[in-house]
């Protein structure tokens, strides 16, 4: 019998075995969606971080997406002979930044009013993108040809998609996979303790407002990374990427997917994705069918699809309740 505490481990390795065997299983199209699937994955998983375990409800979190996106594409194009690590650490490093000084702003207010200003702070970030032409390209964006991967003993071309998929799976997986670590960690757990009773926390002696800042530009690094990757994936970058319509994007995945589990939001991804790119195919209005669903999902199954998996796990288990509280629990996988 498996021991429970080791189920996440082999989970997160049947995870990578099986994104190793899609190349071979899939054709060029399954296989750039795929590759665009584990990208917003980690920019789901980034924002439920804020909203699943902290509570915070932000509506600029693509401003660090963006952010990420844009590092990516200026400095490839305007400093010479910059490595793919390179223009990847700076992604990260300038929406840390980003995220510690925004936080240090946004954070001293709560509930709505932090909404309506992440909501702002992401439009004048948006703005910014839209009217410096010179630099991001304004509404023509930028193209960028992805830097071969240098890895000290030998070097990889990264103009093909397979080497791009692989590149991305080991990257990203990797950087999903240290964010379920933090939500286990004591920081992760004050985090969820702080949502149930933030004054109980300060009574203890914790300092709720840096916990809530370490995480809020923690979250920023990682969606700042996923934006990097959207990019090198595209190989372009436009102002959409930093627009309100891109946290719209990532709240529909969370909300999808379900905020009561860390792993929720990555089926999200999947599924948004997917029915993006096949309705898309059908119809020039599946952003309507997508807002049908999101309102559904809302209204009638508020855990999203972990509520229905649950359900079903608990049916065949022959246990009562759907569990419909699904927030998040200490060492949810």
């Amino acid at each position: 019998m498996i021991a429970k505490k080791n189920r996440p481990y082999l989970f997160i390795a049947f995870l990578f075995a099986l994104g190793a065997v899609m190349p071979v299983l899939l054709r060029q199209y399954h296989l750039n969606m795929l590759t665009e699937i584990i990208v917003f994955a980690l920019y789901a998983v980034s924002y439920n971080l804020l909203l699943g375990y902290a509570g915070l409800l932000s509506f600029g979190h693509a401003m660090f997406f963006g952010m990420g996106a844009f590092t990516v594409a200026v400095s490839l194009i305007h400093i010479p002979g910059l490595s793919l690590w390179g223009a990847i650490g700076l992604a990260i490093a300038m929406t840390t930044v980003v995220g510690f000084v925004t936080g240090g702003l946004l954070l001293r207010h709560k509930g709505a009013y932090f909404a309506l200003l992440t909501l702002a702070f992401n439009s004048l970030f948006c703005a910014v993108a839209t009217k410096w032409h010179t630099v991001t390209g304004g509404d023509d964006g930028l193209s960028v040809t992805r830097p071969d991967l240098s890895l000290g003993f030998t070097t990889i071309n990264m103009a093909g998609l397979t080497s791009f998929y692989y590149f991305t799976l080991v990257i990203i997986g990797a950087a999903i996979v240290f964010c379920w670590y933090f939500t286990q960690t004591a920081m992760g757990q004050t985090v969820l303790m702080m949502r149930e009773n933030e004054e109980r926390m300060k009574f203890l002696g914790y300092n709720t407002n840096i916990s809530r800042l370490i995480l809020f530009t923690f979250t920023g690094a990682v969606a700042g990374l996923a934006g990097a990757f959207y990019t090198l994936h595209f190989q372009f970058c436009s102002q959409s990427a930093i627009s309100v319509d891109m946290t719209t994007t990532v709240l529909l995945m969370t909300f999808v997917g379900g905020t009561g589990t860390f792993w929720g939001p990555m089926m999200g991804a999947l599924v948004y994705v997917v029915l993006q790119n096949y309705l898309s195919d059908i119809t020039d209005r599946w952003p309507l069918f997508m807002g049908l669903i999101f309102v559904f999902m809302v209204l009638f199954i508020p855990g999203g699809l972990t509520q229905i998996i649950q359900y079903v796990r608990n049916l065949f288990s022959g246990r009562n309740g759907t569990d419909k509280s699904l927030a998040v629990k200490e060492g949810s996988s």
